[in-house]
């Protein structure tokens, strides 16, 4: 181990940032004042003592001293290279730096104590093998720098302490690394440290070799492939020359499109950089064919092609009329839109704020009312151009705003497809079935449509992959959807609702006469004038083969029945031209499936006992007919209480609750028997049970098919009825009131039961139907029980459940 020796008295010659180890031989300028006085005051030492001058080495790091110096002396003094003073210095050893003291000169003169740095010989193994790696490390990095001179020299080295001292030379050493080799005294520790230090830098010039390698590579194949496409550039050349074609190069001639193009100036500002983009890209990178697609559909879109809309009010009623029959609210504002419109052209208020008159309806109503067709129509009517967009199932925000060009097969979202499609910014879009919009971790596709939906907001329409304004305020949306409540509310605000709530029987005759007959004569190939269908063929296909709000089933009956007049025909069993009337119906299609009430025998009608009373409901399909179901169980037998069966929801068992406590409370007031409530069991059914019903409007039904259960009372029927009850039995308003009165219309009821609040909405219900229902609009159940309730024959209730009769209604 290292071991102290006898003190020294040097000057200091301090270096700045610099180390210098024993064995190292270092010039070193006299320029400096402080080199200089150090050398001078160790001449004047010299003087009187034998031996080289001699100066302590000190690192001066950042203005501070280490605590180990270097005896060096002064081997020379001259000029260096440069021509300025100089000194030759050769480091001899460690001195351990001690207390400040005087001398002569004006260097800095401090007490030292040499440093041993002596190993015993020989060798230990370890300490054999480390001399052996770091000589092999050594020779290693000096080949690579191609100093074979020193070599040779560092294998001659056999003392383990200059050898570690020798790694001073290392240009790759900090100062901070210099100055730990430094103040290690003891050799071996000093060599392993030289040896890890070599070793790092040696696997850290390994990896910056090979990514240098890598990039040369790189660089090398770039230039090869740009040589090789030069060359193929001018072979492309010379054909073209040899065939007579034109040169021009891809990006120059989508500049050319996008300069000659009409298209706004934002647009351009915008193709135009992208144009910039691809010039500047090679042809295999990926974004050029991006930036190709995205330029094709900016110059497809008709940023400046809008069709006039034809401002003849009366041909477009004309048009709509002929068209479509009945529909009288949709007509309506279609024509109040194209009147306002032409009053605002005329005084020159076509664009407001950079807006348009643009209109957004949603027509709702149950399926086969002609919604769709509606919007064809509608484009005919205003001479624009028609779009229809298929929502349903659609999950996908970006099947509304498109995808980011980030993305693979990104593409615009199907509103800028739809105006692509068009071919003009003004067209009639259909949004077909907007309730049926979906939402997942995709996003949501409604949330999209605010903004496209927004008066106020879709003239800057922005796609994620055209990323430029696009004006939709010129735009006419047209939306449908079967049911309201499934759009959400915010979408639902931005729409003006225009409610279908289905035909007449006599306008589906004149639908099946004037539009349905035609179509499927010609899909049968057969021409008008072989085979007529006659106006009660039609009244009966309408009010006993279907029974729908609107008429797809009525067009697959008439379908039917030409198909078997045309194979009867090829058989040779009919000649032709033929006269179908409703008494051809039974041996054509079969037998009818809807048979009113009234019509049927008086033992078969559900409500020929006492308990069932005819109720009205709203569906997805329209108004519909809903048969109430009550019964008394067995006082020895059933168990007290009120069962509900027929999937009803929260707020239709709420309202059997609420009518049981009315007839409890009032059933002397009604002269009923309600002594049975409080000791038998009471269940009420609604058949069709596999469908999930619910609302309040059923609750004077239920009220009187327990009364007609407790009276033994029949309820009449051709009487139905709807409205909310009250626990004070007051009858409530309910929605739908023209689809239920439709519904009644259809199933042949003559008599209808209405809340006394909802007689204004009978202004929506058709004339033809009112003329042939009885409605009567009334406050109290008590009103309500003397309408419906036919005059007692007997007064024993019946003692058993009450059975279904007949096909379940839809609900």
């Amino acid at each position: 181990m290292a071991s102290t020796s006898t003190p020294l008295t040097l000057p200091v010659l301090p270096l700045d940032d610099e180390v210098v180890l024993p064995g190292m031989v270092v010039p070193l300028d006299l320029s400096d004042s402080e080199v200089r006085a150090a050398v001078e005051a160790a001449q004047a030492a010299a003087r009187s003592t034998p031996g080289k001058p001699r100066v302590l080495l000190v690192p001066r790091i950042d203005g501070t001293y280490a605590n180990t110096g270097v005896l060096g002396t002064v081997e020379q003094v001259g000029r260096l290279a440069d021509g300025d003073p100089g000194a030759l210095i050769r480091g001899r050893g460690r001195v351990r730096i001690g207390a400040g003291t005087t001398g002569p000169g004006a260097a800095l003169w401090v007490e030292g104590t040499r440093v041993d740095e002596s190993v015993p010989e020989p060798l230990p193994g370890q300490v054999a093998e480390l001399v052996k790696e770091y000589k092999a490390l050594a020779t290693a990095w000096l080949r690579k720098r191609g100093a074979w001179q020193v070599v040779d020299r560092v294998q001659a080295i056999d003392d383990v302490s200059a050898l570690a001292d020798n790694s001073g030379y290392s240009p790759f050493l900090t100062t901070d690394q210099k100055v730990e080799l430094l103040e290690t005294t003891d050799p071996v520790a000093r060599l392993k440290l030289a040896t890890q230090q070599l070793r790092d830098h040696l696997a850290e010039q390994d990896v910056a070799e090979t990514i240098a390698k890598d990039v040369q590579e790189g660089v090398d194949k770039q230039q090869r492939e740009f040589l090789l496409r030069r060359q193929l550039e001018a072979v492309r050349k010379e054909l073209r020359e040899l065939n007579g074609e034109q040169e021009g190069e891809e990006s120059d001639d989508y500049r050319a499109r996008v300069e000659a193009a009409d298209l706004p100036e934002k647009v351009r500002e915008a193709a135009l950089k992208e144009v910039d983009k691809l010039e500047r890209s090679s042809d295999q990178s990926p974004e050029g064919s991006w930036i190709r697609t995205w330029l094709d559909t900016v110059l497809e879109m008709p940023w400046n092609e809008r069709t006039e809309d034809a401002y003849d009010i009366q041909g477009a009623q004309a048009v709509l009329d002929a068209e479509h029959a009945g529909l009288q609210d949709v007509k309506e504002r279609i024509t109040e839109y194209l009147a306002v419109r032409k009053r605002r052209t005329d005084r020159g208020l076509g664009v407001v704020g950079g807006r348009r008159g643009g209109a957004v309806l949603a027509l709702v109503g149950p399926p086969g009312v002609g919604k769709t067709s509606l919007g064809e129509s509608v484009a005919h009517a205003m001479g624009r151009k028609f779009v229809r967009v298929a929502l349903g199932g659609v999950r996908d925000e970006a099947e509304i705003r498109g995808h980011r060009r980030t993305y693979v097969g990104a593409l615009p979202g199907r509103i800028v497809r739809a105006i692509k499609e068009a071919g003009s910014m003004n067209p009639v879009v259909l949004l077909d079935e907007i309730d049926k919009v979906g939402s997942d971790f995709r996003g949501d596709p409604a949330a999209a449509l605010l903004e496209v939906l927004d008066p106020a907001q879709n003239h800057t329409f922005r796609d994620h992959y055209l990323e430029v304004e696009l004006d939709l305020s010129d735009v006419v949306f047209l939306a449908t959807a079967n049911v309201l409540e499934a759009i959400p509310e915010a979408l639902a605000d931005r729409m003006e609702i225009v409610r279908l709530d289905g035909y007449t029987e006599d306008e589906k005759i004149v639908i099946a006469r004037d539009h349905l007959l035609p179509r499927q004569l010609e899909r049968a190939g057969l021409d008008r004038d072989e085979v007529t269908l006659d106006e009660s063929a039609l009244r009966k296909l309408a009010g006993e083969y279907t029974r729908e709000a609107g008429v797809r089933n009525l067009e697959r009956s008439v379908a039917r029945l030409l198909r078997k007049v045309a194979a009867q025909h090829e058989l040779g069993e009919r000649e032709l031209p033929f006269t179908v009337t409703a008494e051809h119906l039974r041996d054509l299609i079969g037998r009818p499936h809807h048979v009113p009430e009234s019509a049927q025998d008086p033992a078969e009608r559900r409500t020929s006992v006492p308990g069932v009373a005819t109720g009205l409901a709203v569906t997805g399909a329209g108004g519909d007919v809903l048969y109430v179901e009550a019964s008394l169980a067995d006082p020895e037998t059933g168990a007290a209480g009120l069962t509900l069966t027929g999937q009803l929801g929260d707020v239709m068992k709420e309202s059997a609750q609420i009518a049981l406590s009315f007839l409890r409370s009032h059933g002397a007031e009604l002269e009923l028997p309600v002594g049975d409530l409080k000791d038998r069991g009471v269940h009420i059914h609604f058949p069709a049970g596999a469908v999930p019903k619910d609302g309040p409007s059923a609750g004077i039904t239920m009220t009187t098919a327990l009364a007609s259960l407790l009276s033994g009372r029949l309820v009449r029927t051709d009487v139905a009825m709807t409205g909310e009850v009250s626990l004070t039995g007051r009858v409530l308003p309910i929605g739908g009131v023209k689809q239920k009165l439709l519904a009644a219309h259809r199933a042949g009821v003559t008599t209808v039961i209405i809340p006394k609040r909802n007689e204004p909405d009978l202004d929506d219900v058709p004339a033809e139907v009112l003329d042939k229902l009885d409605v009567h609009a009334v406050t109290d159940v008590r009103q309500v029980l003397e309408l419906a309730l036919s005059p007692a024959t007997n007064g024993a209730a019946p003692e058993v459940p009450v059975a279904a009769v007949g096909a379940p209604p839809r609900l």
